[in-house]
């Protein structure tokens, strides 16, 4: 442990599972007072005493980011418990699978809500208290499908997309305040969000091995490498890149 992230507190969106609760505990292992959420309340309970057991500092909100009010509250609680904000990881997603003629509207704004909208409203509400902590990180965990799409998909695709422009928005807006914006866009990583988005592949059967293939590393990717390359963001590491996108996919994109 190097405590690249000593006296930083991150508050870690959909951080009960995968990607976000491999990043609050590389986080917490690096120094940083980590805010958990989710909406599994056992589960963000379970992972905060795993952490202050281990001698870190964590706290479990459970918020809905997709409501604007929840949101804010977190924030708000965030700040009441750790006294700042230094780093924010809008991480929680969605899939909603389906084609765009056939998904219900409800899981089409769903999944805008969440994967969309929840990363403005942290950001909304989350940037003026880096502001006032005199400048800080945001690593947005968009998607490799930021830049491509996958059958049945249309939603996420969409979502996703659209986070790669809010973040350059972020960055160029938000530089002044020494605040910097960053994307992660991870690929086939091995959570329960890829086990269920293969069933709206026509070869569910055999897509994770097909997709294995098309890696150049032949191996899916772990939630850990998802958090190294979110500490590298959040750390003092990369403090001359804002703005930028970073591909975690084994080589698919290549």
């Amino acid at each position: 442990m190097s405590n690249e992230l000593q006296d930083q507190v991150a508050l870690i969106t959909g951080s009960t599972s995968g990607m976000g609760e491999a990043i609050a505990r590389r986080f917490s292992n690096e120094g940083a007072s980590v805010v958990i959420n989710g909406t599994n309340e056992e589960r963000g309970k379970s992972i905060e005493k795993s952490i202050t057991d281990g001698g870190g500092s964590a706290f479990f909100y459970k918020a809905d980011v997709s409501n604007a009010e929840e949101v804010e509250a977190m924030v708000s609680a965030a700040v009441d418990r750790f006294s700042k904000l230094s780093i924010l990881v809008p991480n929680a997603g969605i899939l909603g699978n389906g084609l765009a003629t056939e998904i219900s509207l409800e899981t089409w704004h769903q999944t805008i809500g969440v994967n969309l909208n929840g990363v403005y409203y942290l950001c909304r509400y989350g940037l003026p208290e880096l502001i006032k902590a005199g400048g800080g990180t945001v690593v947005i965990n968009a998607s490799i499908a930021s830049f491509k799409s996958f059958p049945n998909h249309p939603a996420y695709c969409a979502s996703k997309g659209a986070l790669i422009p809010l973040m350059k928005n972020l960055a160029k807006d938000y530089a002044e305040h020494k605040i910097r914006v960053n994307a992660l866009c991870p690929g086939p990583v091995d959570t329960p969000l890829i086990w269920d988005s293969v069933k709206a592949f026509p070869n569910a059967d055999s897509i994770i091995d097909e997709t294995i293939q098309m890696t150049c590393t032949k191996r899916l990717g772990t939630p850990e490498d998802v958090a190294e390359a979110a500490l590298y963001f959040a750390s003092e590491r990369s403090s001359f890149i804002t703005g930028a996108s970073l591909t975690i996919d084994g080589g698919v994109m290549c």
